[in-house]
C-alpha cells in the first residue's frame, strides 16, 4: 500500500475528482483481460512450455463457452506473448485458440541494457513473425501491421529507479514508430515504476534524455479534439498524418485502496487489477474496478476495465480457468448486463483500443459496434 505512494496517491485523488457523476441511460462496461503470458518463463523446458500452451488451448473454451456478453461474444483473453521467447509451436497453438473466437495475441517484452535501435529491430522482427508466420496482429486502413504492448517488469521508458530492465528512455517513440497502437503496461503500483497518471486513458511522449516518459500526459477527449503536434513529413489534415503525429495512447487498468481487504485489519491493501489464486476476481473486486470510472473524457457512459494476470504461473491457473473465473463471469452478467442499467462487452486489447478511438472521434451509442474501428481483426480470423 505505501510503496511508491508518492507516485500513485496524488494521481489517484485526481482520478476520484474526475469520476463521472451519475449518467442517464444505459452504461456500458468494456471488459478486457490482459495476460502477461510467459510459458517459457514458467516451464523447465521448451517441451513443457508447449504442453502448457496446449493445456490452455484445451481448457480455456471449457471455462468460458457458457458465457456471452450483450453482443453474443465469448469472454476474450489477450495473450501478451514475450518477444524474447518466440516459439513457433506455442504461437501456432495460441493462433488456433484465437481463430476459435477466444482472444488475440499481442506483444510483451522483457529487455535490459537495451538501445533504441536494437529495441526497434526486436519489435519489428517479432511483429513480422507474429503476422507473417501465424496470421496474428491486425492491420490498419493503410495496411500497416499494428500491435498492443506490455513492458516486462513494468519498466516502460526506463522507469525503474535503478535503470534496470529497459535502458531506452525514448521507448514511447520507438513503440509508435514500429506500429504500436497502445501501451497496456499500467498500473504497476506498488512498483516504483508506477506513473503519476492513475485510472486514466491518456497520450504521452518521451522526455528527451530523461526516463519515465509515461509519467504524465494528456487525457483523451471525445470528439477528436486531442491536440496534434506538427510534423514536417506528414500533413496534419490527413487521417494518416493525425495518427502518426499523435502521442502514443496508454490505457490503464484500475488502481485504488481496497478497504474491503485490510492488512492487520486496519490499513487498506492496494487494488491494482491483478488476478491471482490468492486474490481472485471476486464480486467485491469487480465492483471496485468499475467504480474507478475509467473513461474517455466526454463519454462517461463507456466504462473501461482492463485487468491483468500472469496466466502461465501455476498458482494462477485456477483463478483463470476454474470455478473462480466462472463465478466472475456469472457476476458480470448478473450485475453489469441487465440491458437497462448496464450492458457488458468482452473485448480484446485491440478492440478496447478501437473503442477508445471511436470515442475520441465522437462516436456514441453501442461501443460493441466499434471493435474493428481502426485496426482490423488478425488475418488468421478470416482463414
Amino acid at each position: 500500500m505505501f510503496r511508491a505512494i508518492d507516485k500513485w496517491l496524488p494521481g489517484y485523488l485526481r482520478s476520484v475528482c474526475r469520476r463521472p457523476a451519475k449518467t442517464a441511460g444505459t452504461r456500458h462496461l468494456i471488459f478486457c483481460l490482459s495476460d502477461h503470458f510467459e510459458p517459457h518463463g514458467n516451464a523447465s523446458s521448451c517441451g513443457d512450455a508447449v504442453r502448457l500452451v496446449r493445456e490452455w488451448v484445451e481448457e480455456y473454451p471449457q471455462a468460458t463457452d457458457a458465457f456471452t456478453d450483450s453482443d453474443g461474444r465469448f469472454p476474450q483473453h489477450t495473450f501478451f506473448y514475450p518477444a524474447e521467447a518466440y516459439s513457433a509451436e506455442c504461437l501456432d497453438n495460441l493462433a488456433l485458440l484465437c481463430k476459435q473466437g477466444h482472444g488475440e495475441v499481442e506483444v510483451h517484452l522483457h529487455h535490459r541494457n537495451d538501445t533504441a535501435d536494437n529495441l526497434r529491430a526486436t519489435l519489428c522482427d517479432f511483429c513480422d513473425k507474429l503476422h507473417g508466420n501465424h496470421g496474428l496482429l491486425g492491420r490498419d486502413e493503410g495496411g500497416r501491421v499494428r500491435y498492443g504492448f506490455i513492458h516486462g517488469n513494468w519498466a516502460l521508458c526506463n522507469s525503474r529507479p535503478d535503470g534496470d530492465w529497459c535502458g531506452v528512455n525514448e521507448e514511447l517513440a520507438v513503440l509508435k514508430q514500429t506500429g504500436c497502437y497502445a501501451d497496456f503496461t499500467f498500473p504497476s503500483a506498488p512498483s516504483p515504476t508506477q506513473p503519476r497518471m492513475v485510472n486514466a486513458i491518456y497520450r504521452a511522449e518521451d522526455r528527451p534524455g530523461r526516463p519515465r516518459g509515461a509519467d504524465r500526459g494528456k487525457l483523451v477527449q471525445a470528439s477528436g479534439q486531442t491536440p496534434v503536434p506538427p510534423h514536417p513529413a506528414l500533413s496534419r489534415r490527413s487521417p494518416e498524418g493525425r495518427r502518426r503525429n499523435t502521442p502514443l495512447l496508454l490505457i490503464q487498468g484500475p488502481l485504488a485502496p481496497d478497504w474491503g481487504r485490510r492488512k492487520w485489519r486496519i490499513l487498506p491493501r492496494l487494488e491494482n487489477g491483478d488476478i491471482t489464486n490468492v486474490n481472485p476476481p471476486l464480486p467485491r473486486r469487480i465492483d471496485l474496478w468499475v467504480r474507478q470510472g475509467i473513461h474517455v473524457m466526454g463519454r462517461p457512459e463507456w466504462v473501461f476495465v482492463k485487468v491483468f494476470s500472469h496466466g502461465c504461473v501455476a498458482g494462477n491457473r485456477e483463478a483463470l480457468l476454474g470455478e473462480r473465473m466462472r463465478r466472475c463471469h456469472e457476476y458480470l452478467a448478473e450485475a453489469y448486463d441487465d440491458g437497462k442499467r448496464w450492458r457488458l462487452h468482452y473485448v480484446t486489447a485491440r478492440e478496447m483500443y478501437n473503442i477508445v478511438r471511436a470515442a475520441e472521434d465522437g462516436k456514441a451509442g453501442n461501443p460493441g459496434e466499434y471493435r474493428d474501428y481502426e485496426v482490423a481483426r488478425p488475418e488468421c480470423f478470416h482463414v
